[in-house]
């Protein structure tokens, strides 16, 4: 009686299903678990035969129904699926040394050893300026080695889009790209003999400090440098001068004291700062055609009309810094940080997204004089005594690192945790690409805010048998992105004589900010808003040495090794420039 009840309703179902396409594989499925729920109920009764067998003449009767409706005579039931089979992971393979060991069981120490057996210069993002001389993509999504660089070691490496610069060894200048030449495409020696040390680019030149204190402003443009003056120089022979071989000037203080040289240099698009080694801070214009006119030189009422006579590049003293001893100078685009050495930061120039740290006025949106920035005030109530330990500037953002110290508070008796120092980093300025690298995408920032991921930090370190903080070793900052070393506790002593298991393993990296040319070297093109790792420069060794699980990026610190027969002291190096990125092994 049951079964001659699922009948009609099969009927039913055929009808319809006659009326869409598709039906009759729907009406099939749908028929056989309507005959199968009236076995199971029928199943689950005591029903004497007689009914059982009425029934089945039943089922028969709706069976060959179906049958005359076009339905296959026999109905089956879905095939189970067979279990999966289960696959072991295959034996790593049998290491040969003790050292092919250490690269089997760390991609870390792998990422060292490569550094040192081949040192040299990757390369990524914007390539509209041929930097990646060997190729003509226009944007390089991942690390590539630049094969002129293989096996050498540069001083100091600075990018644009359009050209690059780097300082050899021996102390040469060496540029590329189309910014230089569009026919020349690899590193060509331009200033050569002056013993550089550090550079620094504006939007068309060169600024060059020597280990003898001298600053050098030469044209990015090897047109610039051909038809340019040339100045009249002392020449290997005594007593005896001649000219340059390229077009170049001299950006130096007319006002040093007796035994005072300049330290370090920093530039920004259309200026550059210039710190001397007793603390003073000097400031002129670095670009060719136009001047400062935003404050950024940090001398009130300073414009090119009101201008001293002389070279239009001249150096000036910011006199409202005087009595401080600043031990750091920075420059973004069009504004600039200093540090002195009591922890104390000031800022000026231009402050139309916040980069300053002070609250933004559109009526005044420069500020031209060094003023000092309260830092206190982001660790109020907090029972935190900060000191800033470090800047970094570039594009229209600032960063500051800062040590908080932990002190009593008010009626506080419980002595635990007093006198703990924690590492933060701060950023300010425009975030609507990521580069607060707080997470969010906002497009002015004045106060500073913290970036979570690169504060708060500690690591057990076994030699001191303590907890310590996790500082930044260095910011490189780019025009809209930016790269944080951190200053975790590294190894690189693993030897011959040390266990197989011994491994080095170098600093970490992240990387957040605008993405627009790949220059994260994410592989993507999205824009990051917080820090995150990247893989390994040499992905290919991974894999033959059949890793294929994911590894981040380490960068190798400082470390004595030999070269061709020589010791020399050699560190992987960052260097965020405009829309293009670059790690290099450095001296």
């Amino acid at each position: 009686m049951i079964a001659s009840k699922a009948i009609p309703r099969c009927i039913s179902i055929a009808q319809r299903a006659r009326q869409r396409p598709g039906g009759s594989g729907l009406l099939q499925k749908r028929c056989f678990r309507s005959a199968n729920r009236s076995r199971v109920a029928v199943a689950g009764r005591s029903s004497p035969k007689p009914r059982t067998a009425g029934l089945l003449l039943s089922l028969t009767v709706g069976g060959g129904f179906l049958y005359a409706l076009g339905y296959p005579r026999s109905l089956h039931a879905e095939v189970i699926p067979a279990p999966a089979e289960v696959k072991f992971e295959e034996p790593r393979r049998k290491a040969s040394s003790r050292e092919d060991n250490r690269d089997l069981i760390s991609s870390q120490h792998l990422q060292v050893k490569k550094s040192w057996e081949n040192p040299g210069v990757y390369c990524w993002g914007s390539n509209s300026g041929k930097l990646i001389y060997d190729s003509d993509e226009p944007n390089i999504k991942l690390p590539r080695r630049l094969p002129f660089f293989d096996g050498k070691l540069l001083r100091d490496l600075k990018l644009d889009r359009n050209f690059g610069a780097a300082i050899t060894e021996n102390g040469d200048l060496l540029q590329w790209g189309t910014g230089y030449s569009a026919s020349t495409l690899e590193p060509t020696p331009t200033l050569r003999g002056k013993d550089l040390v550090k550079l620094a680019i504006s939007r068309d030149r060169i600024l060059a400090l020597s280990s003898r204190g001298q600053v050098y402003s030469i044209p990015a443009s090897q047109v610039d440098q051909i038809e340019g003056q040339k100045p009249s120089e002392n020449s290997w022979i005594p007593f005896w001068k001649g000219r340059s071989n390229i077009s170049h000037r001299k950006v130096n203080p007319s006002n040093l004291a007796w035994g005072e040289k300049i330290s370090d240099i920093s530039s920004g698009l259309e200026h550059c700062l210039l710190l001397t080694s007793k603390g003073r801070v000097f400031s002129a214009a670095s670009g060719t055609e136009d001047f400062p006119t935003k404050g950024q030189l940090g001398i009130p009422g300073l414009t090119w009309t009101t201008r001293p006579e002389g070279a239009y590049d001249q150096p000036h003293e910011i006199s409202t810094l005087r009595g401080f001893e600043i031990v750091k100078i920075v420059a973004g685009d069009y504004h600039s940080l200093v540090v002195d050495n009591q922890g104390r930061v000031f800022a000026f120039g231009d402050n139309s997204l916040g980069q300053l740290g002070f609250d933004c006025n559109p009526e005044a949106p420069t500020v031209d004089a060094p003023s000092l920035l309260a830092i206190d005030r982001l660790y109020k109530g907090t029972n935190m005594v900060p000191r800033v330990t470090d800047v970094a500037a570039g594009g229209v953002n600032s960063f500051f690192t800062v040590d908080a110290t932990r002190i009593a508070g008010q009626g506080e008796e419980d002595p635990r945790g007093i006198g703990r120092i924690t590492a933060d980093t701060w950023s300010c300025g425009q975030g609507i690409w990521g580069g607060l690298g707080n997470g969010r995408w906002t497009h002015v920032q004045s106060t500073p805010t913290k970036i979570k991921a690169l504060s708060g930090l500690f690591e057990y370190d076994e030699v001191k048998n303590a907890v310590v903080p996790i500082r930044l070793a260095h910011l490189s900052v780019g025009s809209t992105h930016m790269s944080a070393v951190m200053s975790n506790i590294s190894h690189v002593g693993a030897s011959d004589r040390s266990s197989e298991h011994d491994t080095n393993w170098g600093a970490d990296v992240l990387w957040w900010g605008g993405n627009e040319y790949y220059q994260l070297g994410t592989g993507k093109r999205n824009n990051v808003n917080n820090p995150v790792y990247i893989a390994p420069l040499d992905v290919e060794a991974d894999k033959e040495k059949g890793r294929r699980e994911e590894h981040r990026f380490q960068i190798t610190p400082r470390k004595k090794i030999k070269i061709n027969g020589r010791s020399v002291s050699v560190e992987q190096r960052i260097e965020c420039g405009r829309g293009v990125t670059a790690i290099y092994s450095g001296t």
